[in-house]
Parts: C-alpha cells; sequence; structure tokens
C-alpha cells in the first residue's frame, strides 16, 4: 500500500478527542479498517482501549497491538452515530467487527391497494405507495405459488393495464378464459365486486383461512352431488392447497402481532442466529444466518452486531423483537428501528411463558444448524481464509485480505478488453469487479493493453482518494486498493504491473501465475523468482480459482461486445485501409487468417494496395 507521509502519535491525539457522540475508526499498519466503533463520548470511548489497567478481553487486547492510528466523525446524536456505523461496517468489513456472512433478501406479497383494480404481485422492497405488503417469505417459489393459489381462488388480474382509464382497449388475457381473471379490463366485473374478492385476498393473506376452506369444502360437496366430478376435483385440490399453506403458518399466539423471535449459538469464531418471523401472530416463515466473530466477543455483542447489520438491510421491520440475550445499546437500537419502521419497535428479552418457550426453541434451532454445518463451515473456512493464510505463508506477505486479479482477451487484437476480478478474505466480491475496453492499443498487445488496464484502475483510484479526502468522506469504484495484485503470467506480466505501480508511487506487492505447457498454473512469480506451489494445496486451489474467474469474466465481456454488434472489422484498426481495400482484402483471401498470414508481395497484388498500404497490413499483424 501507499506508504504514511505523516508519523500519528496516538497519546497525542488521544488528547484531541471530543466529548462528544460520533464514530471512531482503527486502522492496523498496512491503514487497513480493521474496527469501527461508535460512541456517546468519542474521548471517554476510544481513551479505553488504551489504557493498560483496563479489563479489555481477548478481542481488544489483540486488536490494540496492531492500531497504528485512529479517525473519527462527530454527529449530532448516538442515533445518528449508530446509522453511520452500520455504514462503515457494511462498506469496509473490518477484521474485529462481527460480520453477517449471509446477504439474503426476502420476498414479499404486495397488493396494490392503492390501485382501483388491485393486484397481487411479488415485491423485493418495501415503497411507501400505500400498497398493502405482506411477509417476508423465506422462500421466493412458495410466493409465485402462494400468488397462482390466489388467482385461482379470487380471480385477481395479474396484468400491468392502467385501470380502470385502459377498459376495453385491448382483448383479454388468456388468464380470462381459463378462469384465473375476471376480467376487470373488459368491464366484465364492477369496481364494487372486485373489490370483495380484494377483501377476501386480504383476510386470507392475514391468516384467516377458516372462510376459504369451508366455503372450498361447501363447493366439492355440491359438485360432486351433481355428478361433476372433474369440478369436484378442482375444488379439492385447492382445498388441500390452502390446508398446506394454513400448516405451515404454525399460530404462535393469539395477540396477531408482528415479531421477530431472535436467538443464537456459538463455538470457536462460528456463530448462528436463527429467526422466526411471525406476522399476525402466525409463523410464516424462519432462517438462520452464520457470522464471522472476532474472539473473546460475548453473545451479546454479537447479536447486537446481527440486529444493526440485518435489520440495516430489511425493507420491514415488526413492533418486536423477542431476543435471547440482554443487549448493551438496546434503548439507542430501539430508537433506530423505530426510525426505520416509522412506528414504535419493542425489544425484549422474555422470561416466562409461551414467548420464553419460543425463543428457547430459536435458540435450540440455531444450536442444531450450527452443529450440522460445523464441517462444512471448517471446510469452507480452509478454502478461503485458510487458504490465504498458506498464501502468506509461502509468498511471506501478512495481511492478504483483499487480493485483485486481472485479465487481457481479445480476437487477434480485435476488441481488446480487460478484466479485474476481486477476492476479499478468499472469496470472491463480486461487487468490486471491474471490465475495461482498451482504447489505446491497437493489435494484440497484452502488454500493452495490461498496462493500460492497470493504469487507468490505480490512477482513477488515486484521483477518487484525493476527491473523497477533501471531502471526508465516501468512497468510489476505485478507491480500495489491493493486498497483493496478481497477474495472468509470469516475469513479463510482473514487470509490466511493476513498471505501472513504480510511475505511480505505490508500493503493492505483484506475484505472477506461471503456467505450464499444458496452461496450468504450476507455481508463483514473486520477487524476481519462481515458487513452485504444492498442487494439492488448498492455496493453489484459490490461486487457480482466481486465475480462471479472471479469464471468464474478461472473455465474456469480449463475448458481449461481438454479441451485441458493438464490434467492427479488425480491419477498419490498420492505417491505410479504407472501406474500398478492406473490401478487396476479404474478397481476395477469403479469411482474416489468410491475410494475416499473406506475405507483403500478396499484398500487393490486388489493384487496390500500394506498397504503404501493403506494409501497414503487414506490420500490424507481425509486430
Amino acid at each position: 500500500m501507499e506508504q504514511e507521509s505523516f508519523h500519528f502519535n496516538i497519546e497525542e491525539e488521544l488528547k484531541k478527542l471530543p466529548a462528544r457522540p460520533g464514530v471512531y475508526i482503527m486502522h492496523d499498519e498496512k491503514d487497513h479498517i480493521i474496527y469501527v466503533g461508535k460512541a456517546i463520548s468519542l474521548k471517554n470511548r476510544v481513551r479505553q482501549y488504551f489504557q493498560s489497567s483496563r479489563n479489555k478481553g481477548v478481542k481488544i487486547e489483540q486488536m490494540v497491538t496492531h492500531i497504528r492510528r485512529f479517525e473519527y466523525i462527530v454527529t449530532d446524536s448516538e442515533l445518528e452515530a449508530l446509522v453511520l456505523e452500520c455504514n462503515l461496517i457494511k462498506e469496509h468489513h473490518p477484521k474485529y467487527n462481527t460480520m453477517l456472512m449471509d446477504d439474503k433478501t426476502y420476498p414479499f406479497i404486495k397488493v396494490t391497494t392503492n390501485e382501483e383494480f388491485p393486484r397481487v404481485l411479488l415485491a423485493r422492497r418495501i415503497l411507501k405507495d400505500k400498497a398493502k405488503y405482506f411477509g417476508p417469505y423465506t422462500s421466493a417459489q412458495a410466493v409465485r405459488d402462494t400468488i397462482d393459489l390466489i388467482h385461482k381462488l379470487y380471480h385477481i388480474r395479474s396484468c400491468n393495464r392502467n385501470l380502470p382509464k385502459d377498459i376495453g382497449k385491448d382483448r383479454a388475457c388468456l388468464n380470462y378464459h381459463i378462469h384465473q381473471c375476471d376480467g376487470p379490463c373488459q368491464g366484465h366485473v364492477s369496481k364494487e365486486e372486485y373489490g370483495k374478492s380484494v377483501a377476501k385476498v386480504l383476510q386470507f393473506l392475514n391468516g384467516h383461512y377458516e372462510l376459504i376452506l369451508d366455503e372450498l369444502e361447501e363447493k366439492m360437496n355440491q359438485a360432486a352431488e351433481n355428478l361433476e366430478f372433474e369440478k369436484a376435483i378442482e375444488y379439492r385440490e385447492l382445498l388441500n392447497s390452502v390446508k398446506k399453506v394454513a400448516q405451515k403458518q404454525k399460530i404462535t399466539d393469539s395477540s396477531g402481532e408482528d415479531r421477530d423471535v431472535l436467538a443464537m449459538a456459538e463455538e470457536g469464531s462460528d456463530a448462528v442466529v436463527q429467526v422466526f418471523f411471525i406476522r399476525g401472530g402466525r409463523m410464516i416463515g424462519r432462517d438462520h444466518f452464520y457470522l464471522r466473530t472476532a474472539p473473546g466477543e460475548t453473545k451479546a455483542e454479537i447479536l447486537d452486531s446481527f440486529i444493526k447489520q440485518y435489520y440495516a438491510g430489511t425493507p420491514f421491520i415488526p413492533g418486536e423483537l423477542m431476543l435471547s440475550e440482554e443487549l448493551e445499546d438496546v434503548q439507542v437500537l430501539k430508537e433506530w428501528l423505530s426510525a426505520k419502521r416509522g412506528g414504535k419497535v419493542e425489544i425484549r428479552v422474555p422470561q416466562k411463558g409461551t414467548k420464553e418457550k419460543l425463543v428457547e426453541l430459536a435458540a435450540d434451532n440455531a444450536r442444531m444448524v450450527l452443529s450440522k454445518d460445523k464441517e462444512r463451515l471448517r471446510r469452507e473456512e480452509r478454502r478461503t481464509t485458510g487458504a490465504v493464510r498458506e498464501l502468506e505463508e509461502l509468498l511471506g506477505i501478512s495481511g492478504l485480505e483483499r487480493m485483485e486479479a486481472y485479465d487481457i482477451s481479445n480476437t487477434n487484437g480485435f476488441e481488446s478488453v480487460g478484466s479485474m476480478v476481486v477476492y476479499e478474505h478468499g472469496k470472491p466480491k463480486r461487487n468490486d469487479y471491474r471490465k475495461f475496453r482498451i482504447k489505446g492499443i491497437q493489435g494484440p498487445d497484452d502488454y500493452g493493453s495490461m498496462k493500460e488496464v492497470l493504469t487507468r484502475r490505480f490512477t482513477h483510484g488515486l484521483e477518487e482518494r484525493r476527491n473523497y479526502q477533501a471531502q471526508s468522506e465516501g468512497s468510489g469504484r476505485f478507491t480500495k486498493f489491493p493486498d497483493l495484485i496478481l497477474m495472468d503470467g509470469g516475469k513479463g506480466q510482473v514487470n509490466v504491473a511493476l513498471e505501472v505501480l513504480s510511475e505511480l508511487h505505490l508500493n503493492i506487492p505483484v506475484c505472477g501465475m506461471v503456467k505450464d505447457d499444458h496452461h496450468r498454473t504450476r507455481g508463483l512469480y514473486y520477487e524476481n523468482r519462481e515458487i513452485p506451489i504444492d498442487r494439492t494445496s488448498e492455496g493453489f486451489r484459490l490461486i487457480t480459482r482466481i486465475q480462471d474467474e479472471a479469464h471468464r469474466f474478461a472473455i465474456e465481456y469480449h463475448r458481449q461486445l461481438r454479441g451485441k454488434g458493438q464490434v467492427h472489422s479488425i480491419l477498419d484498426d490498420i492505417p491505410e485501409i479504407g472501406p474500398a481495400r478492406r473490401k478487396d482484402l476479404m474478397r481476395h483471401f477469403q479469411s482474416l487468417d489468410e491475410i494475416k498470414n499473406a506475405t507483403e508481395e500478396q499484398l500487393m497484388e490486388l489493384p487496390s494496395m500500394n506498397e504503404k498500404a501493403a506494409r501497414s497490413v503487414y506490420n500490424f499483424f507481425h509486430r
């Protein structure tokens, strides 16, 4: 990384801390952000880390040994500090913060009651549009099945027509003809009658299944008495479908409240939080989440971190959270959740009765998940962070949190593109992938193309750093620099990267992935020597995955450009070759390979070619 241009005196900086709420950010010797925290008083909180007399716990003691500097952002309230803390943790993934490993989003069922003729849709976000939302559901397929069932039961429209404005403008869709829509687009049902069906849908989604079950049973029996057996079978299938939905949503209490039940289990650096989703007094789903924890963290600290990260990203917050652990910052959490919800949110730790049993059930589920997945988590750890540790030992580099790999793809120099893939903690970070269309290089020149890609990447990064530093906040697409650059090749590619870094005054390790005669990775080129690597090791497998991913991403972009018709003939890139000569060349030689292999004399045989044009074509393919 870039070398610090100043000496940070921790003792002196501690004296300057304000006694105001805010967020503090700890940096290590490589200037990585290793911890983000919030405080009511920055002065008191940050000083505590450096007081030798305090019993700090394993995590804090370990972290303090790596702190080389800190910075802080003052806020107007502790609530603002909590919001900022959540955003910074999500952006930087600090080593000593508990991190939510899953990034799940859940579907909702949306009834567009803001429309005159409402629809029932699957939604991923909750908008302030006066529609009604139900969920979250843990299975998108279950949501689609429920919506299909609602169409069969209540004949609600699924089209995007603007009703009543578009009534009668187009023909009715298939759903009308198969009796899954009452045809409001044709004026076949009044707004009042349609509204009654929508009211039944809302009852159904609120868990009131008794009316529809009785109605379907009566219709099934009536059809059977009338010897309409096909219709009776249809009603029986609908009846069974509704019963399945009702069985999945176990009644947990009669209050009809919305609440989430959270409990956790931990072992070593692994933790699992189990969440039960209760809506209208019914459990509509459950899910579990994995977290990476820091040494010595308490269950309360882990659960606190989970709540901040999970509810920062979920579109729906219930009126109550029931927890397995008492939290330290419960009041500010309640304020934050209430502000996000737009209504009061309570946080409770039940001590008796059915609510306590429900929390215990969630805790039992968390323990079972952790026990069952323990070996899978161990395998995942070996192939990711374990593999990174192997590479650190092999190369003699510590702190390889972020690695970037680059590759070039083209067809005979035609439409050259570059790829940048990013791995953090041994896992792909696809949001940080970048692709480059080569602009300044003509023909097949991988070294020149790579130099352009790296120059553009790090020049942009430096510019963004300067801009955001001036603004004292934010980050851009290229701001974060890697701890290691991986080149798809040996000495030549490594030297290209080192040349670019030297010109930009950057100090980042560069490693080449050397291939054998069969185009398989055989070793690493680092600091002017080839280092053999055990093909059976996790480190080797990680390098191979990164190399394959960079190659795949580059080829995918190259094909995308060609497939979209955004490419032009490679002959257009050759000086002295205009439309007439290009047409003559293709007519005479039939293929690009024949042109590439032609001598200057053969090229000059064409009536439209002179010596200068022939030499230009030959030189283009033989540089």
